[in-house]
């Protein structure tokens, strides 16, 4: 919403996620989170909210249909930018205690945008 590029229509992407956890000291094994523990908690969540759905600005006229014709969609304050994507995927993780530092969303092989506050 409120753009006029050539990505103003609603349309999908498969993105890619690169998430950064830092640590001031590795755990008793040696890691700063061990990965299968990552998926369960920030995969988990991305494939429950974002997976196929249609990713929407809250006020966004498509919500109202999406609802009505039973559509999955997930909800941003902001327009579903890739770096508001990517904040959204950090706060997400954070929520969970996850000691992220950066999270990037890679829309293609060469387009990505990175959050880190």
């Amino acid at each position: 919403m409120d753009y006029t590029g050539k990505c103003r229509h609603p349309h999908g992407h498969n993105g890619r996620v690169e998430v950064e956890m830092t640590a001031k000291k590795l755990d008793r094994r040696g890691m700063v989170m061990d990965f299968g523990e990552i998926k369960t908690h920030l995969q988990a969540w991305i494939d429950d909210n974002l997976d196929h759905r249609m990713i929407l600005r809250k006020d966004d006229r498509l919500v109202k249909i999406f609802k009505e014709l039973g559509e999955p969609y997930y909800l941003l304050s902001d327009n579903p930018t890739a770096e508001n994507i990517a904040r959204e995927i950090f706060r997400a993780g954070r929520s969970k205690g996850l000691p992220i530092t950066r999270v990037s969303l890679w829309e293609t092989e060469n387009s990505f945008a990175t959050y880190q506050p």
